[in-house]
């Protein structure tokens, strides 16, 4: 059995036997080899996986990520995968899969079951049914008047999740987009606030 092989420092790339290749858009979160909090614990980061094949995954993320980064990501109905960050996009980065050709394989299994099943959602059955906007990208204005670029993980007509490198404290008053906000949980990697004022789709979809 033979694999072409590309070397990469202390990472070793392994080209896939078969490939199979798709456009997604799904959700993902990952954590960066050097990234880590006050505890000394790695930094979780959520994403949005929007191209997938066995030999690379591009992410939508606001994090700002440097090329040769070793990147471990864990991608909804994918499951983990880990590589280094082979190129930056706007808005994003590619990582290049680190993996042996078995696991190649098993990847490729998984992205054409994907593939067959990726527009096949249970539906949202809560209250307020959520949706992930065109745009994925807003601001957030802190209240001390900086702000940032954030990613839109989904919003409804009463709140919004996002994910960016500032998490403010439960209760912290924000703006996201132009709507006034308020944060009400804390996760790895982002926030979910409620607006003050409930929001039609439309402008919901416009935070």
């Amino acid at each position: 059995m033979s694999a072409e092989l590309a070397q990469a420092d202390d990472l070793i790339f392994v080209e896939a036997r078969r490939d199979s290749r798709i456009i997604v858009n799904i959700p993902a979160q990952f954590a960066l080899s050097d990234r880590r909090n006050r505890r000394g614990e790695r930094r979780v980061f959520r994403c949005r996986a929007v191209y997938l094949s066995a030999r690379a995954v591009g992410f939508v993320s606001p994090v700002k990520v440097k090329v040769g980064e070793r990147v471990l990501a864990h991608i909804e109905r994918l499951g983990k995968v880990e590589g280094a960050v082979g190129c930056l996009l706007e808005g994003g980065f590619v990582m290049n899969i680190l993996a042996s050709p078995k696991e190649c394989d098993k990847l490729v299994d998984k992205i054409e079951w994907l593939e067959k099943h990726k527009n096949h959602d249970v539906p949202d059955r809560r209250a307020d049914v959520r949706s992930v906007p065109t745009d994925l990208y807003s601001r957030v204005t802190l209240p001390d008047g900086s702000n940032e670029t954030c990613l839109v993980l989904n919003v409804s007509a009463s709140g919004i999740a996002l994910s960016a490198e500032t998490i403010p404290e439960i209760g912290t008053v924000l703006v996201i987009g132009k709507i006034v906000s308020h944060v009400v949980r804390q996760f790895d990697g982002g926030f979910a606030a409620q607006f003050i004022n409930r929001q039609s789709g439309a402008s919901a979809k416009r935070a």
